[in-house]
């Protein structure tokens, strides 16, 4: 019956192209969430009036940050291709998808970190400052922890978004969903194929959101 409905599907390259998928998102969410946690607290920090306060510096995070979050994903991918040769050797499969989608998802993640750390209480930060809380004592025990559920939140957005640019870079040939939905589906007019390739994004997602719902609700405290 199933195979009436959908005779184009390849299941088991259908199966190939989710694991490449989910192999693609599941490195750039570690790797931006690493990356985007340190350049949210260098933006926080070194901003006016906090612990770290550098105007150069938090000048030239700031640029970086805004330059990279501001470039359409399709063109940063075409941009980052000697990039992504040098470093990778290879402008095709998952692994060359990974520097365009942690360099095109870190800038905006950090920018997330940023707004979480604004929203903690000065007087909590004060506090332990009166205490003598060294500068990495305030930051592991108090900024972090106080902006967790911001944090789990922010990057929930943020792997949903790198479902998305996945999709993206498959155009390009990096493999996974995007990229069977385009040679397969599109280009030889299986329509079966981007119908079942986009459900399986549609899960992934639906999933990403409501694990990081639960993870949020199960840390906020307040």
């Amino acid at each position: 019956m199933l195979a009436n409905l959908l005779p184009n599907v390849q299941w088991e390259t259908m199966w190939a192209a989710t694991v490449e998928t989910l192999y693609m998102t599941g490195m750039a969410v570690a790797a931006t969430f690493v990356l985007g946690v340190v350049l949210g607290l260098l933006l926080f920090l070194t901003a006016k009036g906090n612990l770290w306060e550098n105007r150069l510096a938090n000048t030239v995070i700031a640029a970086f940050v805004n330059i990279f979050r501001s470039i359409p994903f399709i063109i940063l991918i075409i941009l980052l291709i000697p990039f992504t040769k040098w470093l990778v050797g290879t402008m095709l499969g998952a692994n060359a998808a990974l520097p365009a989608l942690i360099i095109g998802a870190a800038p905006f993640y950090a920018r997330m970190v940023e707004i979480a750390l604004r929203e903690i209480d000065k007087g909590v930060i004060e506090a332990a400052q009166a205490m003598g809380a060294s500068t990495w004592t305030i930051i592991w025990k108090v900024l972090l922890p106080e902006s967790l559920p911001a944090l789990v939140s922010g990057i929930t957005v943020t792997a949903v978004s790198l479902v998305g640019y996945t999709a993206m870079a498959g155009v390009v040939g990096a493999g996974g969903l995007g990229n069977l939905a385009y040679l397969e589906g599109f280009q030889r007019s299986h329509n079966d194929v981007t119908f079942v390739a986009t459900v399986l994004v549609l899960v992934i997602v639906f999933v990403i959101q409501w694990i990081g719902d639960i993870v949020t609700s199960k840390i906020d405290k307040r």
